[in-house]
Formats: structure tokens, C-alpha cells, sequence
């Protein structure tokens, strides 16, 4: 059976590079799942949950934004940040979406970069929840 080949980069770091059956990616405006033999896209990513199904074991990442390349089986995600879902930590994302709230927003500027903390914030607190994760120092690292 024919596998995607899935490559993970941040600006510091190739995060992970692997085989998989099956990638989930949100993208700015929803989400999409890839199998091998999809025809060639290029997409904008949001803020959110990666999935990577391999062997019937599903890994789970949070995604910064970012864009994706899918060609030849070949999946390509260029994110800010990715951080395993395991090393999110719901109390500190609930105190990122606080503090978002809280920002003062009165030019349009500063309603946009509100706005988009908020979408990041909810996005890590949606995947920590759902991991059921503690997190702990490493999560506080990767979101500073």
C-alpha cells in the first residue's frame, strides 16, 4: 500500500519526518485530510491539530499557521511552531486565551493581533483538552 511521506519544518528545526497512511491538517478555513495518491495542493494553514495516523497509532501536533504542500505523496508542512499535543498544557493555554481577552484593541491593528492570539490560544486549548495532556515546563517553553 502506498504511504505519504511526511516532512515537518519550523524556522529552527525539521520537527518530524516520517511515513504515514493518513495526515489531517487544519487549514485557514477548515480542515483536510490527505491519503496517498492525492492530487497535488497547496494550502494555508491555520492554527490547530495535525494528525498523523501510522500503523493504526495516531500522533498528534498543534500547528502554528503555515502552509502545506502535498505533490507525489509527498506532504510538506512549513509552520512558526509544532509542538506534540502531549506537551501542551491546558492551564497555560487557558491563561494565553485570558490574557489575549484582556489585550486593549482599539485600532485595527491591534483588534487583528487580539483576534489572531485568541485563535491561537483556542487552538492549544482545544488540543491539550482533548490529549487530556498536563503539559508542564516544556509546554510553557514552546509557547514563549
Amino acid at each position: 500500500m502506498a504511504q505519504l511521506n511526511l516532512i515537518v519544518v519550523t524556522p529552527e528545526s525539521t520537527v518530524l519526518e516520517t511515513s504515514a497512511e493518513f495526515v489531517a491538517l487544519p487549514l485557514y478555513d477548515g480542515e483536510i485530510g490527505i491519503m496517498p495518491g492525492r492530487a497535488p495542493l497547496i494550502g494555508r494553514l491555520g492554527y490547530g491539530e495535525l494528525r498523523v495516523e501510522v500503523g493504526g497509532q495516531t500522533t498528534r501536533f498543534y500547528v502554528d499557521g503555515g502552509f502545506v504542500q502535498v505533490a507525489d505523496n509527498v506532504v510538506s508542512v512549513l509552520t512558526n511552531r509544532a509542538v506534540p499535543a502531549s506537551a501542551l498544557d491546558a492551564k497555560v493555554a487557558r491563561e494565553l486565551l485570558q490574557a489575549a481577552q484582556a489585550r486593549k484593541a482599539d485600532t485595527d491593528e491591534l483588534i487583528a493581533i487580539r483576534d489572531r492570539l485568541e485563535r491561537q490560544a483556542r487552538a492549544q486549548l482545544r488540543l491539550a483538552e482533548r490529549a487530556g495532556t498536563g503539559g508542564g515546563a516544556a509546554s510553557r517553553a514552546a509557547h514563549h
